[in-house]
C-alpha cells in the first residue's frame, strides 16, 4: 500500500516538472532569434554592451553568451561613413585657410604691422581686420599714396588656391561725418570698402564676381566708442574669406 502511494507520489511529481521543458525550448528559441536579428545589424559598442547585459541578467549568471568583446568587423552604417567624409572636407577647408592665415601672420610680424592688421580664423571663414590708419586719411575713402605698396601686398596674400567668396566690409566710429564727399558715415565706410576692394581685384586679376562689399557705419563696434584709442580700433576694413564647407559638412557653392 505505501508503495503505491510512494509511485503515485513520483508520478505527480514528474507531472509538475514537465512545464520546464517548453520552459527551456521558448527561451532557446527567444536566443536563437536575437542572436539571428543581431548578426544580421550593425550595432555599435554601447548597444552591443547593453544587450550583453540584458542577457546575463535573463539567464542569471555573470558572463553570458553575448558577454564578450563586440566583433571587429561590424560594418560602418553608410550615415557614419558620410559624416566622416564631411568632417575630413571641412578639416581640410579649414587646413586651407590656415595656411592663408600663417602667410598673413607672418607678413604682419616681418614688417611689424602688429598693431594695425590682425587674423582671426572664425566660424565664418578668415577674417582679416586692418586699421583704417594703414589706408586711409581721415573722413577720406582714397588709399592714401605711401600705403599703395602695402596694400598690393595684402592682396598677393590674399591669393586664393580656390575660388571663394570674399567680403570686404568698412566701419567707423561714431563722430558724424559731413562734407562735400560723404553725409554720413555709412557711405565713407562703404567707399572704403569698394576702394580696397578695387585694389584687390585689379591686382591679382581674379573673378570679381567672387568679391562684394558693403559698409556698416558706426553701427557695428568691436569696442564701445569711448575714448579716442577705442574709437581708432572701430575705424578699420575687414576682409572675410569665406569657408568652402561648413561645419555641418554642408558644401558653399560660390556663386
Amino acid at each position: 500500500m505505501s508503495k503505491k502511494r510512494k509511485k503515485k507520489k513520483h508520478e505527480i511529481e514528474h507531472i509538475n516538472e514537465s512545464w520546464l521543458l517548453p520552459y527551456a525550448d521558448l527561451l532557446t528559441l527567444l536566443l536563437a532569434l536575437f542572436i539571428v536579428l543581431f548578426a544580421t545589424s550593425s550595432m555599435d559598442e554601447g548597444r552591443f554592451q547593453q544587450m550583453s547585459a540584458v542577457f546575463s541578467e535573463i539567464f542569471e549568471s555573470g558572463s553570458g553568451i553575448m558577454s564578450e568583446s563586440a566583433p571587429t568587423n561590424v560594418p560602418v552604417p553608410d550615415d557614419s561613413v558620410g559624416e566622416l567624409n564631411e568632417n575630413s572636407s571641412y578639416i581640410e577647408d579649414q587646413q586651407s585657410l590656415g595656411e592663408m592665415q600663417a602667410d598673413l601672420d607672418e607678413y604682419i610680424a616681418v614688417n611689424e604691422l602688429e598693431n594695425q592688421f590682425d587674423t582671426q580664423l572664425t566660424s565664418e571663414g578668415l577674417l582679416l581686420t586692418i586699421r583704417d590708419s594703414v589706408l586711409f586719411k581721415s573722413g577720406e575713402a582714397t588709399i592714401s599714396p605711401e600705403y599703395i605698396g602695402l596694400a598690393h601686398d595684402i592682396s598677393q596674400l590674399l591669393t586664393l588656391d580656390r575660388p571663394r567668396q570674399v567680403v570686404i566690409t568698412g566701419h567707423t566710429d561714431d563722430i558724424p561725418i559731413s562734407n562735400s564727399q560723404y553725409s554720413s558715415n555709412w557711405e565713407l565706410s562703404v567707399m572704403r570698402a569698394v576702394k580696397f576692394l578695387k585694389i584687390i581685384v585689379e591686382s591679382n586679376e581674379v573673378d570679381p564676381n567672387l568679391f562684394s562689399a558693403k559698409g556698416y557705419g558706426e553701427y557695428k563696434p568691436i569696442v564701445p566708442n569711448d575714448s579716442p584709442e577705442n574709437r581708432s580700433k572701430n575705424r578699420r576694413v575687414e576682409v572675410l574669406i569665406q569657408p568652402l564647407v561648413l561645419k555641418d559638412g554642408t558644401s558653399v557653392v560660390p556663386e
